[in-house]
C-alpha cells in the first residue's frame, strides 16, 4: 500500500495548509476566541470560496466529487491549525452520507456548502457505547415520529439539519438517518473542551415527514456510510492535531535552554519526543489506510477504523499530555497555542468514546473476521 499523496492530492493539502496557515494563524486565533462566536465566519468562507469545502462535495450539489482520501487530506489540514470551523461536522457527519445516498431534493441541502455559506451536522453518539443507536422512529401517517437522546453533537443550534440515524420500526429495526430540522428537537448545550458548541438533542416524539428519510430507505446502507465517516472524519482530524503538536514542540525543546543546553540535547526529552512520534505515526497509518479502503468501497474498513479510533483515544491523548510535559508550564498556559491541541485531542477522544470502548469494537472485528 502506498501512503505518498498523488499530485492532486498533494496539491488540495498545499491549497489547504497556505490557506489556514494564513487565516487561522495564532493571531486570528486568539482575536476569534475574544467574540465567543461559535465558529469563524471568515475562515469557513475562505474555504468555500478557495473550493476546498465544494472538493468532496457530490457533482449534483456543484461540487468536485472526489472522496475519502480528499476528505482525510482537509481534516487534517484543520487538525494541524485547530481552525475553528464546522467542516467535520458539515463533511464528515453530514455531506458524506446525503452525497452518497440522498435524493436529488435532499443532495441540494449540500450546495450552500460549497461558499460556506451554510452548516450541516450529524448525532453520531448516544449515550452508550460508540455507534449505539437505541432512537427509534415509528412510522406514523406518512411520516415518522421520532424518539430518543443524542449527545456530543457539535454545531447542532446553528445547523440547518442534523443527522440523526435511528431505528425504524421499533428497537430491532433497521436503522436509517433521518434529516431533522433544529427547531423539531430540544437542544441542550454540553460542556466543550473547545471553543466547539455540543449538544444533548432530545428528539422528544419529533414529526418528520416521510421526505426526511435519507434516501427513502432504511436498509442500514446510509448508516454504514455515516458511521464509517464519522469516525473517519475524527481519527482525521485527531491526524493533524498530534501532528501539530508535535511540531510545536520539537520546536520548543530546540530553543529552550536548562543548565546551558537546549533540552533536544538532553537523552531524556529526545526518548520522549520519540514516543509521541511513534503515536502520531500508529494512527497516520491506520487513518489512510481505513481512507483507502472507504475510498476503494471496501468492506473491510472497520479494522482500520478501530486501530485508528483506538489510537486517536488512547496513545495520542497521552502523547499529548506528554507534549504538555515537555514544554513544563508554559504548556498549561491558555496564552500559547498548545492548550488547543490537548483540549482537540481530548475531545476527540469523547467524540469516540474512549480508549477501553474502542478496544471493545476492535475485538468485535477481530471476533467476526475470525
Amino acid at each position: 500500500m502506498d501512503f505518498n499523496l498523488d499530485e492532486t492530492r498533494q496539491e488540495l493539502r498545499d491549497l489547504a495548509a497556505g490557506l489556514l496557515g494564513r487565516e487561522a494563524s495564532r493571531e486570528r486565533l486568539e482575536a476569534f476566541e475574544r467574540t465567543g462566536a461559535p465558529y469563524d465566519t471568515a475562515v469557513w468562507k475562505a474555504l468555500g470560496q478557495a473550493g476546498l469545502l465544494g472538493a468532496c462535495l457530490p457533482e449534483s450539489a456543484g461540487g468536485a466529487g472526489l472522496g475519502a482520501i480528499e476528505l482525510t487530506v482537509l481534516l487534517r489540514e484543520i487538525g494541524a491549525h485547530v481552525a475553528p470551523v464546522p467542516a467535520y461536522a458539515s463533511l464528515a457527519l453530514a455531506a458524506a452520507a446525503i452525497g452518497a445516498h440522498g435524493t436529488p431534493e435532499q443532495q441540494a441541502l449540500l450546495a450552500p456548502l460549497n461558499d460556506g455559506e451554510a452548516v450541516l451536522t450529524g448525532a453520531y453518539r448516544e449515550v452508550g457505547a460508540s455507534g449505539t443507536v437505541a432512537a427509534t422512529a415509528r412510522p406514523d401517517g406518512g411520516g415518522y415520529v421520532l424518539d430518543g437522546v443524542k449527545t456530543h453533537v457539535p454545531y447542532a443550534a446553528e445547523a440547518s439539519r442534523i443527522l440523526v440515524p435511528a431505528r425504524v420500526g421499533g428497537p430491532e429495526g433497521d436503522i436509517g438517518i433521518f434529516l431533522v430540522e433544529p427547531a423539531a428537537v430540544r437542544i441542550a448545550p454540553q460542556h466543550s473542551a473547545t471553543t466547539e458548541p455540543l449538544s444533548r438533542i432530545e428528539l422528544a416524539g419529533a414529526r418528520v415527514g416521510a421526505d426526511a428519510l435519507l434516501g427513502g430507505t432504511a436498509d442500514g446502507a446510509a448508516w454504514t456510510t455515516f458511521r464509517r465517516a464519522a469516525v473517519a472524519g475524527a481519527v482525521a482530524l485527531s491526524s493533524g492535531v498530534i501532528e501539530g503538536a508535535l511540531n510545536l514542540t520539537t520546536e520548543y525543546v530546540k530553543t529552550r535552554e536548562q543548565f546551558g543546553r537546549a533540552l533536544a540535547q538532553f537523552q531524556a526529552v529526545t526518548m520522549q519526543v520519540g514516543d509521541v512520534y511513534i503515536a502520531k505515526r500508529t494512527l497516520d497509518v491506520a487513518v489512510w489506510a481505513a481512507a483507502w479502503r472507504i475510498a476503494e468501497g471496501r468492506d473491510d474498513a472497520d479494522g482500520d477504523l478501530a486501530v485508528a479510533a483506538y489510537s486517536a483515544c488512547g496513545p495520542v491523548v497521552e502523547a499529548l499530555y506528554t507534549c504538555q510535559h515537555l514544554h513544563g508550564g508554559i504548556g498549561l498556559d491558555v496564552t500559547y497555542p498548545l492548550h488547543r491541541y490537548f483540549g482537540w485531542g481530548k475531545q476527540i477522544g469523547h467524540l469516540l468514546g474512549g480508549a477501553a470502548d474502542q478496544l471493545d469494537a476492535l475485538g468485535g472485528v477481530i471476533a467476526q473476521e475470525a
